[in-house]
C-alpha cells in the first residue's frame, strides 16, 4: 500500500482494546486496515494471511532468537488447538445485539 494519505486508521482507545498497550493496539489497527483493503481488492484470504505471516516471521527473525520465535509460534498453535483463536474471532465479528 503506497497511497496512505487520508487512510490513517482511527487512534485506538483503551475502550476498543482494553488491556492492550497503545502501540500494540495501533499496530493491530493498521494491520486490520491493510487486510480489509486487500480483501476489498479481492485478494484471496490465504494469500493475505500467508504474506502477513511471512513478513511477521521475517521481522521476528531480525529482532529475536530462534527459541523466542518458537515459543511465540507454540503459543499461537496452542490458541488454534484449544479453539481460543476462533472464539476471539467470532466474538469480534458478532453483531452488537448478540454481544450484550
Amino acid at each position: 500500500m503506497t497511497d496512505t494519505a487520508g487512510h490513517t486508521p482511527a487512534e485506538p482507545t483503551s475502550d476498543a482494546m482494553p488491556g492492550v498497550p497503545d502501540d500494540l493496539a495501533r499496530c493491530a489497527m493498521v494491520v486490520e486496515s491493510a487486510m480489509e483493503h486487500l480483501l476489498k481488492e479481492n485478494h484471496p484470504p490465504l494469500a493475505i494471511a500467508s504474506a502477513l505471516l511471512g513478513g511477521s516471521l521475517g521481522l521476528l527473525a531480525r529482532s529475536m532468537d530462534k527459541d523466542t520465535i518458537l515459543h511465540i509460534l507454540d503459543s499461537a498453535a496452542h490458541s488454534v488447538r484449544t479453539g481460543e483463536i476462533h472464539e476471539a474471532t467470532q466474538a469480534q465479528t458478532a453483531p452488537e445485539s448478540e454481544k450484550a
